[in-house]
């Protein structure tokens, strides 16, 4: 990331366009935000479009602008983004969405500094800095014929790409104070505190999702904690393998069986089958039974706790975060 702040700094005061790339949930708003505030732009607007939300056919009229009687609903003016973020910044962002029509509009856009509302008769001058984001790789675009070639080596002037979360985790502890401290004054409730063993646990997951997926796990564990400290029972994270349906000695498969039993044992495949049907039967029966009486117990324990989670979950010996789970599985306001 040292590498990326210091690009930050040599590029905020410049007008070229500038080409953010990164996994989804790296942060690319985030830092296009980071560049327009160091810089020289930073009272004037800053205003994003998602290229790949807005249909096609609506797109140049959301960037561009239109003029009265445009089209049908084209009621008054509009003067379309460029010229509403004047002398300030304008992301692109999944600028690897935008249709091949719009690319053309858009490279006369940077190249001229002018834009042509829909259905105008002339060009309005635009001053808005264009900074675009995408999870796309645009080179390979450029090679299927996707993407135009001329437009990538117009917004590729300058290239700030994000790591992924999984690549900086000695970032992670910076990232959880700064959403702590968000979640705080977003909600307005006292500022919570994480243990250093759920600090660990996030620094060491994979995080698919990046710096999004951390931002949501840590709002899940923050809003269902009914401590003032987070704790590792708290973290909502995906299992690395999958255990349902395994038993405890492990599972059993034609591998297990002797290549030298092949013959005898094929006399009693019918056999066999029944047994597995029989035995599965019986598994799934205990099993039924024993969610049940797990159920009773929580129920149980919630009435004598006043239907305190915090204290049902401790009576039982239950992590909170597993706790919670059996609520939700088990229909349990």
């Amino acid at each position: 990331m040292r590498k990326l702040y210091a690009l930050i700094e040599r590029v905020r005061d410049t007008d070229v366009p500038i080409l953010v790339t990164g996994e989804s949930g790296t942060g690319k708003e985030m830092v296009a935000r980071a560049v327009h505030i160091a810089g020289p732009r930073a009272k004037q607007p800053f205003l994003g479009v998602n290229c790949g939300a807005i249909p096609a056919n609506l797109l140049e009229s959301e960037l561009f602008g239109h003029v009265r009687g445009a089209f049908t609903g084209a009621e008054r003016d509009r003067k379309g983004l460029f010229r509403e973020a004047e002398n300030g910044t304008i992301l692109l962002d999944e600028i690897g969405e935008m249709p091949q029509k719009m690319q053309a509009g858009l490279l006369r856009v940077l190249q001229e500094k002018t834009v042509r509302p829909v259905g105008g008769a002339k060009e309005e001058p635009c001053s808005a800095r264009v900074i675009a984001a995408t999870n796309r790789e645009l080179s390979a675009m450029v090679a299927e014929g996707t993407f135009r070639e001329d437009l990538y080596y117009r917004l590729h002037v300058i290239e700030l790409k994000i790591p992924a979360l999984r690549e900086r985790a000695e970032d992670i502890p910076a990232l959880i104070d700064h959403f702590l401290t968000l979640f705080s004054a977003r909600h307005k409730r006292d500022r919570k505190t994480i243990e250093r063993t759920a600090v660990r646990r996030l620094q060491a997951f994979d995080w698919p999702g990046n710096v999004r997926q951390l931002e949501h796990v840590l709002l899940n564990a923050w809003l269902l904690s009914e401590e003032n400290e987070i704790t590792i029972d708290d973290l909502d994270l995906p299992t690395a393998s999958v255990r349902a349906g395994v038993s405890s000695a492990g599972p059993v498969s034609s591998s297990t069986v002797p290549a030298t039993h092949g013959a005898a044992h094929g006399a009693g495949h019918g056999e066999a089958r029944a047994s597995a049907s029989s035995t599965s039967t019986v598994r799934a029966r205990t099993q039924e039974e024993y969610r049940d009486a797990e159920k009773e117990k929580i129920l149980a324990a919630l009435t004598r706790c006043n239907w305190n989670r915090v204290q049902a979950a401790k009576m039982i010996g239950v992590p909170r975060r597993t706790f919670y789970r059996r609520l939700k599985e088990y229909g349990i306001v």
